[in-house]
């Protein structure tokens, strides 16, 4: 697809309208003042403990499989953060406990996907979602930098910090709303001459490479290299 709109001279984008949610643009407003230093780790993670049900997305068929679907979005934020090449990729995945328990069967989804991104500079990421979780942790994303931890969600955000006298001090808040319709607003701006494309088609393409290389991984049980930007 990319090659054919290189070829046509066509505007090619994917509806990622979640690079404007509030839960990221408040941490990145964070990040950016310098409230948590230089970012050491991303952990993005949803999970619970139940049966995922009957719906398209349960099948790992239609759906990709469990890392797919909100894994994307938890991704597509993290390389907002983390602005660095990949280097490596490692998957872990169980499955077969819900297969019996859903529609779908053998084609159930994974009943956990894992998956750990190292960067160049670095740093490194995690994701994880899970219908497996008795103990799901908090948020969706968690930032950790040299100076402290931001914790966040679709509703509010935790920043934790600790001084150089060993004080730890919580402020949290509640996200501002998602301002999705920015994509519109810029794919009209990048149409008119206005602005660069924010949302283009290699952006779209770097969480999908990097799911790839999480299911290589975790059928060929081993890490698997890239050098992808």
């Amino acid at each position: 697809m990319i090659n054919q709109a290189q070829k046509h001279k066509l505007v090619l984008s994917t509806y990622h309208n979640r690079h404007w949610d509030g839960l990221i643009l408040n941490a990145l407003k964070m990040i950016k003042a310098g409230k948590i230093g230089e970012v050491v780790r991303v952990e993005a993670h949803m999970a619970n403990y139940a049966n995922p049900g009957p719906w398209w997305r349960t099948s790992k068929t239609i759906s990709g499989g469990i890392l797919y679907d909100w894994g994307v979005h938890l991704l597509e934020y993290t390389f907002q953060i983390i602005e660095s090449e990949i280097t490596e990729v490692s998957g872990f995945a169980h499955s077969g406990f819900w297969a019996d328990k859903t529609p779908w069967g053998k084609d159930t989804n994974e009943d956990e996907g894992f998956a750990v991104i190292r960067y160049k500079n670095g740093s490194w990421s995690t994701l994880t979602i899970s219908n497996l979780d008795a103990n799901a942790k908090e948020g969706q994303l968690e930032i950790t930098g040299i100076k402290g931890t931001i914790v966040t969600d679709q509703k509010t955000w935790k920043l934790i910090t600790i001084d150089g006298k060993g004080t730890k001090t919580i402020k949290t808040g509640s996200n501002p709303p998602s301002q999705s319709h920015r994509y519109y607003q810029n794919v009209a701006e990048y149409l008119t001459g206005q602005a660069k494309l924010i949302i283009t088609p290699q952006w779209s393409r770097r969480p999908i490479h990097v799911l790839e290389l999480a299911g290589k991984s975790y059928t060929k049980g081993t890490a698997q290299k890239t050098k992808y930007k």
